[in-house]
């Protein structure tokens, strides 16, 4: 190894051994010394020739001795025993001259060094040349890790994406120390685990519902995390008592996400169908994260004017809440009560733990199509094409008037607006509405309209659809996300190819899905690139935060779904797939589903605008959805409900 020639560091080799005088080196005709140190710890001090007591050694106390990389390697490897068996080989006066020729390079200094191999050099043929030329090609290989320190190493590796990391860790036990270090690792999920990610357009679920039970499940022994301060695990471990805290290598918490993705993209999923309701369901909600009851509940309402309780992990009604004369066609609930709309007139408040009803709402002079509340307010839409606006703790109501058919659903949004804003009141008992919020809703006459509460006024109108809107979602994305598909938008149209599977359960015909996945052969893990500047950011102790944007997504009778820009009232998308009318939409950060009259339920690339699956099983129209991490749940005319799991054990 070449070093400075102005002393500022040199390799440390021993100094040339030379030969005790008065002594003849024939000692041991069998035996000739090393050719090169023994570097072993052991004999740290010892020269290229010491292996005869005849030999006068010059050496350097070890505490004061460093050594090159390579020579450092050669310590950890061993002596060339090849070499030594070659060198043995050679008669007396051949392996006195060769020692020679070795004693003066090493006694040597690095210019002198220099000049000697040149000297060589010119005097090689072209099959010395050759023979240097391939010893040189192992020699010089370096592991950069050997040499480096962990921080760099780190910082090095932070630049590779998943799979390059998975394979370094093949390659030794000390670089798979690094490439499984859970910095490295957690900057991974933080750019990909509940939101996509900017540069390749991959994301992968949060996994709610796992993350409660582990932190549930921990006991007060369990070990600390072993996060330095600046890298606790604040992405996926929300802030709870650390006596309560529990925490897997980040690897393994991407790992199993990931499965769950793969699923996702490739359609694989298993079905189960609830039956209960005796006529179409029209409406359901499930939640995964209550802290009581333990398990996972569904809500779903029907045209047998009941609303049933389900326990999801076992498939079992655990409740029917009786007392509407028609029809359920909304629904919604949180951890203390549920509030349903109904085809006669009126909206009821449960408390769904108990089956008992609180209240009764009166005041739509029609059938109540949609609801929808926050901590402050009720809103609710009706056949008599009016909203109406409640205050939860007296009742009462104001309207909002302006579409003239069906309102068929209707969202709150809080928008941003100053820290201190007032509450706006009506007169009497009329709710108290905050400054920026705002209503959106759609309706049989194929509008969508946003209202501002605190005014009563309409401030925006959406037209676009041809058909009757018939479902409304909104969502916070990243403002930066569209640029992560660039990727995917290159690919070859040609590449559209569909994949047919079968799901359910093959004794019953009725329970038999199909899932069609569409265009399976262009995902590969290299689509899931490197994190380095997120997990630069991360060994930095550093995080940064993504610009939100809100958007509106519809579903229309007209086969369309459109994503609109809610500030300039425009479409900046329809997607086209569907043969009969959208009944139904939902969607996260990760994917959008559409349920249709057509009987079948798409998932899409909202960003691509690209129909990735459809899944077919009901046996009337899909009237109403609930979209999960890993799962979709299902409503429909012909009276099931069907979960679809994509979760982890799907393969």
């Amino acid at each position: 190894m070449a070093a400075s020639t102005n002393g500022s560091y040199e390799c440390d080799t021993l100094p040339a051994p030379r030969l005790a005088s008065g002594l003849t080196p024939d000692l041991d005709h069998n035996r000739s010394p090393s050719p090169f140190p023994n570097f072993g710890p052991s004999s740290a001090g010892s020269s290229p020739l010491s292996t005869t007591s005849d030999i006068e050694m010059y050496t350097t106390p070890t505490a004061q001795r460093k050594l090159c990389v390579r020579h450092q390697r050669m310590a950890d490897e061993g002596t060339n025993l090849k070499l030594q068996q070659a060198l043995d080989a050679l008669s007396v006066q051949e392996r006195e001259a060769v020692n020679a020729i070795w004693s003066g390079f090493s006694s040597s200094s690095h210019p002198r060094r220099e000049l000697i191999l040149q000297g060589i050099l010119t005097m090689c043929c072209f099959s010395q040349l050759s023979l240097l030329t391939e010893q040189l090609g192992q020699l010089i290989r370096i592991d950069p890790f050997t040499a480096l320190p962990r921080e760099v190493s780190l910082r090095i590796l932070a630049y590779l994406d998943a799979t390059s990391l998975c394979r370094a860790a093949q390659v030794s036990k000390q670089w798979k120390s690094l490439a499984d270090d859970d910095v490295l690792w957690r900057g991974i999920c933080e750019q990909h685990i509940g939101q996509k990610c900017l540069k390749c357009g991959w994301g992968l679920p949060i996994l709610e519902r796992k993350r409660a039970v582990r932190m549930n499940s921990a006991s007060p022994s369990s070990s600390p995390p072993s996060f330095p301060p600046h890298h606790t695990p604040d992405l996926l471990i929300s802030e709870i008592p650390d006596v309560l805290q529990f925490t897997r290598p980040w690897k393994d918490v991407y790992s199993e996400r990931l499965s769950v993705e793969r699923n996702w993209r490739r359609g694989r999923c298993s079905v189960r169908t609830l039956r209960g309701h005796t006529d179409g369901i029209m409406c359901l909600q499930f939640d995964e994260t209550l802290q009581h009851p333990s398990f996972p509940i569904l809500i779903t309402g029907s045209y047998d004017r009941t609303v049933r309780v389900w326990n999801i992990e076992t498939g079992l009604e655990v409740r029917c809440l009786r007392g509407h004369t028609r029809a359920v066609r909304a629904l919604q609930f949180d951890e203390a009560k549920l509030i349903t709309g109904s085809m006669d007139h009126t909206i009821r408040v449960w408390n769904w733990r108990s089956g008992e009803c609180i209240r009764t709402l009166e005041g739509h002079t029609e059938g109540v199509v949609c609801l929808n509340f926050d901590s402050n307010v009720l809103a609710s839409g009706s056949v008599d094409t009016t909203v109406k606006v409640w205050n939860f703790r007296t009742g009462e109501a104001f309207t909002l008037r302006g579409h003239r058919d069906w309102v068929n659903s209707v969202r709150l949004w809080e928008s941003e607006g100053p820290a201190d804003a007032e509450m706006a009141c009506g007169s009497g008992n009329e709710p108290r509405i905050c400054q920026g919020t705002l209503l959106f809703s759609a309706s049989d006459d194929g509008t969508i309209r946003l209202w501002d509460l605190a005014r009563r006024t309409c401030v925006r109108q959406f037209m676009g659809h041809v058909g009757q809107v018939q479902s409304l979602k909104l969502l916070q994305v990243d403002e930066r996300c569209d640029e992560g598909t660039s990727r995917q938008e290159r690919r070859n149209a040609d590449n559209n190819i569909a994949h047919v599977a079968q799901v359910g359960n093959a004794l019953n015909p009725f329970e038999v899905c199909t899932v069609i996945t569409h265009d399976v052969d262009s995902e590969g893990m290299e689509d899931i690139q490197s994190l380095d500047l997120v997990t630069r950011e991360v060994l930095a102790g550093s995080s940064r935060k993504r610009a939100k944007r809100p958007v509106l997504i519809s579903g229309s009778l007209d086969n369309t779904i459109k994503v609109w820009d809610i500030d300039t009232a425009k479409a900046t998308q329809t997607l086209f797939g569907h043969i009969e009318g959208v009944w139904a939409v939902a969607s996260d950060k990760l994917r959008l589903i559409s349920g249709s009259h057509d009987r079948t339920i798409k998932v899409w690339n909202r960003e691509e605008g690209r129909c990735t699956a459809t899944l077919v099983g009901h046996r009337g129209a899909v009237t109403c959805l609930g979209l999960g991490e890993d799962k979709i749940i299902s409503g429909s005319d012909d009276g099931d409900i069907r979960i679809w799991s994509f979760a982890e054990n799907n393969r």
